[in-house]
């Protein structure tokens, strides 16, 4: 009997520490890719900032036609002119069920900010990132490649 009671103890001892193992998060770095050509772009880190999830620029992989330091130049207010490099471009997400929402995009390219919404796909391994004017149905969805 007693060893039966231990393998049940182990066994709900190793379920309780799967549980929050198998819970996949969309924290972490962000391999991106340029909506025209394909080509990776940069890296996006996601962090945790208080109860919200952002997002910011910590590699540029620029094409040969790109300046060597761009800058977000179409930006508004305290943004206009800062480096690309080390922008926040996604705020403001909280979780909601299977995926995160309540947040916003920042295009550098043009300067436009999306209402943004995040989810994991193939078991985490891709972030299916839609920007959205409105609603959701309104929008594109960009795919983006765990490190």
């Amino acid at each position: 009997m007693k060893p039966l009671l231990t393998i049940l103890a182990l066994s709900a001892g190793l379920a309780a520490t799967a549980a929050p193992a198998s819970e996949v998060s969309p924290l972490g770095r962000w391999r991106t890719f340029d909506n025209y050509t394909g080509r990776e772009s940069g890296i996006i880190e996601l962090v945790q900032s208080g109860d919200e999830i952002d997002g910011k620029v910590v590699r540029l992989i620029p094409d040969k036609d790109d300046p060597p330091n761009p800058v977000c130049d179409h930006c508004d207010g305290v943004l206009k002119n800062h480096p690309v490099l080390g922008l926040t471009i996604l705020k403001g997400f909280h979780r909601d069920g299977t995926q995160w929402d309540g947040g916003t995009i920042l295009d550098p390219r043009d300067g436009s900010v999306y209402h943004c919404e995040l989810r994991l796909d193939d078991g985490g391994r891709k972030l299916l990132v839609r920007g959205y004017i409105g609603i959701p149905l309104l929008g594109r969805t960009v795919t983006w490649l765990r490190e």
